[in-house]
């Protein structure tokens, strides 16, 4: 089971039901505000406070999203993309690797939805984290949605930018639905996975083979039998996955 790290900071009945959570079933801790492709370094109480929840819980995974969020003094609500250079790379690795340090663990960093593309870009997403890979030991949480967006939008190469990464390092998918607003798709976690998803899902677990995997559906949520249905149409095309292996 995969949450948000962030709503369980300030303790309390989330965080015992958390536990009991725990208990029964793998936990993954996913967080979206620790901005590690910020210039400043992580926030200090963010990291102590996911350190505490960390020993709480013993999660399975810890995930973060490769984006960033915030400067010396100003915080933004939202996960941004970042500029694939090596000038940049430097700057995550040291912070993924303060992390890691933080919370004596290794961290899973997603890739993300972009709607813009920085020119100066010295390489592509693929081999960005391919490189975080080898610097820091992280691995790498891989959104088969959000690299679909990509593609549509900015017309990345995702055949590229999956030969790049270390089929080992993957440690987890996410999949979700995205919404079309003025020509473009956006990554909205409020439909079901589309099609053309779907199948670029199994041509991604066809090549990296099975990998836990979360569909996520934050909005305009339906039904637990369509959520059932989504989860158990990922189940098969892994068992298949894992059949031909």
């Amino acid at each position: 089971m995969e949450v948000h790290s962030e709503n369980f900071f300030d303790g309390g009945t989330p965080l015992a039901m958390l536990r009991r959570v725990a208990e029964c079933w793998p936990l993954s801790l996913h967080g979206v505000g620790l901005g590690l492709g910020s210039a400043a370094r992580p926030d200090r109480g963010h990291l102590a406070s996911l350190r505490r929840l960390v020993d709480e819980t013993c999660p399975a995974a810890i995930s973060e999203h490769l984006s960033f969020n915030h400067s010396p003094h100003r915080y933004v609500n939202d996960l941004l993309p970042i500029p694939y250079t090596r000038a940049a790379l430097d700057t995550v690795a040291g912070h993924v690797s303060e992390t890691q340090d933080a919370l004596g663990r290794t961290i899973l960093l997603e890739n993300l939805s972009s709607y813009v593309e920085f020119p100066g870009n010295e390489m592509n997403e693929g081999e960005f984290l391919a490189e975080l890979v080898r610097i820091t030991g992280c691995g790498v949480l891989l959104d088969v949605n959000n690299l679909y967006v990509n593609r549509i939008n900015l017309g990345t190469d995702t055949d590229a930018v999956l030969a790049a990464l270390p089929p080992d390092a993957i440690g987890e998918i996410h999949l979700a639905g995205y919404s079309e607003r003025e020509g473009m798709l956006v990554d909205t976690h409020s439909q079901a996975v589309h099609d053309e998803v779907w199948r670029f899902y199994r041509e991604v677990i066809r090549r990296i083979g099975p990998r836990p995997t979360l569909i996520e559906w934050d909005l305009d949520i339906p039904p637990l039998a369509m959520l059932q249905a989504e989860a158990a149409k990922a189940q098969a095309m892994l068992e298949g996955a894992d059949e031909r292996a």
